[in-house]
């Protein structure tokens, strides 16, 4: 081609700037995506994540390690939101309130990857600006380009170096920012330790880790060790009903499909457990109680035992579509479902043992409900105070003299506890009995009566249960 012939060259300065190519929505990473969207619904909608997530996954046929990684990134970015956040603003150099939901909600999946993962740097900033760009373009997609890059100057350690508050000045501010708790509910569990508080840090630590899938085999219709075999687990090390599976989808084993086994918390079944072994004064006559019932875990592990027991048990629940799941898991149980307020329930009197599962802060299963640490306040104590303490007056009027009542919160803060017991004690007259006596075998209870568990020492949520006779 002649000279003459020739495009003449655009002059520098005037080059027109080359576009990065939008990514086709349906190109970027499923995984990713899909973790996202947990996120998104949890934000926008106060959603549940262990809710969202495994329906989301279904509908878009994700399996496999794809679901092991959508799993582990929005879980883990939900426990962790507070670290998260604090870092996201040093790096954005503006607040979190300023910054769009849908970028936060990206830019909480890539500083996770970053900080918490093994994912490759260059892979959680540029994975991240593909969900951006693919949703909004390149404009937003550069702003969460440069914080993720900003995040990624640093390690995690670093950052809680630079951003925590000092260890010597606020010990227990700093450990809740290290480990991702709101400090007061770190607080709580310093309070609810006593003289073990040295023990934050391993409960923090545990309380922030993926816990284990618990199952539990229905008594009667297959046994832990048979459950184990089939699952691949192992079997609990206190209650003798539990199967430890180190993750996957419980509702896709057989013996769960069947109703043969269900997936419930160690700590869970120990409490069920606990009111059958409760020393009465006279005979049993098979009247059990379950005041609480809903969504009916223990009401099932209460109803095999009393099929074996010739016993029989009430369940009440107040709300119909939770009555529902619990008419669900007991079908075939001698168990009957009143849908009414556990404070007025209308039964007749005359009970053996009652169980109060009393609605709580749920502060002890925090690991198994991702976003709760964030979501919870400590305003919200006071009114679940007085909900447990009028649940368990009810419980004393409709026990008979002699029965037992079990009092259980999932949940160590002191006053959903010891609290309220004192409280009962001191209002009814009931008697105390040593509840780490109806825990064969459990080490680390506390110093009695009552009993807590913890996950650093026994694997199990922080549930609390205290024994109650009436005199």
């Amino acid at each position: 081609m002649s000279e003459s012939r020739r495009p003449a060259k655009r002059p520098a300065g005037n080059r027109r700037p080359r576009q990065p190519r939008r990514p086709d929505a349906t190109a970027v990473d499923p995984a990713r995506t899909a973790a996202r969207d947990v996120l998104r619904a949890v934000r926008e909608r106060d959603a549940y994540a262990n809710l969202v997530l495994p329906a989301l996954l279904r509908e878009r046929r994700i399996e496999g390690r794809d679901a092991a990684l959508a799993t582990e990134l929005a879980y883990g970015a939900c426990r962790s939101q507070g670290l998260l956040d604090a870092v996201i603003a040093d790096g954005a150099g503006r607040p979190i309130d300023e910054i769009d939901g849908p970028l936060l909600d990206v830019l909480r999946l890539g500083t996770y990857q970053l900080l918490r993962t093994r994912v490759a740097p260059h892979a959680a900033v540029a994975t991240s600006v593909d969900l951006v760009r693919a949703e909004f373009g390149g404009g937003r997609a550069g702003f969460v380009n440069a914080v993720l890059r900003r995040v990624a100057e640093h390690d995690e350690a670093s950052w809680v170096s630079r951003l925590a508050p000092a260890e010597k000045s606020d010990p227990v501010g700093h450990l809740a920012f290290r480990y991702a708790h709101p400090k007061w509910i770190a607080q709580a569990f310093v309070d609810a330790l006593g003289p073990a508080a040295g023990e934050l840090a391993e409960v923090l630590a545990a309380d922030d880790a993926r816990p284990a899938v618990h199952l539990v085999a229905r008594p009667g219709e297959i046994s832990a060790e048979e459950l184990a075999l089939i699952t691949g687990g192992e079997a609990g090390p206190y209650s003798p009903y539990a199967v430890h599976l180190d993750g996957g989808d419980p509702g896709q084993l057989e013996p769960v499909r069947e109703g043969l086994a269900g997936v419930q918390d160690e700590g869970s079944q120990l409490v069920a457990r606990a009111l059958t072994l409760a020393p009465l004064d006279g005979r049993d006559g098979g009247r059990w109680l379950d005041l609480c019932a809903g969504p009916g875990g223990k009401a099932a592990l209460l109803g095999a035992l009393a099929d074996i027991d010739g016993a029989r048990v009430d369940a009440v629940e107040p709300a119909e579509h939770r009555a529902e799941l619990v008419r669900k898991i007991t079908r075939g149980l001698p168990v009957d479902v009143h849908v009414a307020d556990g404070r007025e329930p209308g039964l007749t009197t005359g009970y053996d043992r009652v169980l109060v599962d009393a609605p709580c802060t749920g502060l002890g299963a925090l690991r198994r409900r991702p976003e709760a640490r964030w979501r919870r306040q400590p305003s919200d104590v006071a009114g679940l105070v007085k909900l447990q303490r009028e649940l368990l007056a009810s419980a004393t009027r409709l026990v008979r003299p002699g029965g037992v009542i079990v009092y259980s919160t999932c949940s160590p803060h002191m006053a959903e506890t010891v609290g309220v017991v004192a409280d009962a004690v001191r209002r009814f007259g009931l008697a105390e009995l040593d509840t780490r006596e109806l825990l064969p075998g459990v080490p680390g209870l506390g110093d009695g009566p009552h009993a807590q568990l913890w996950p650093h020492r026994h694997g199990t949520d922080a549930m609390f249960l205290a024994a109650l006779r009436r005199p």
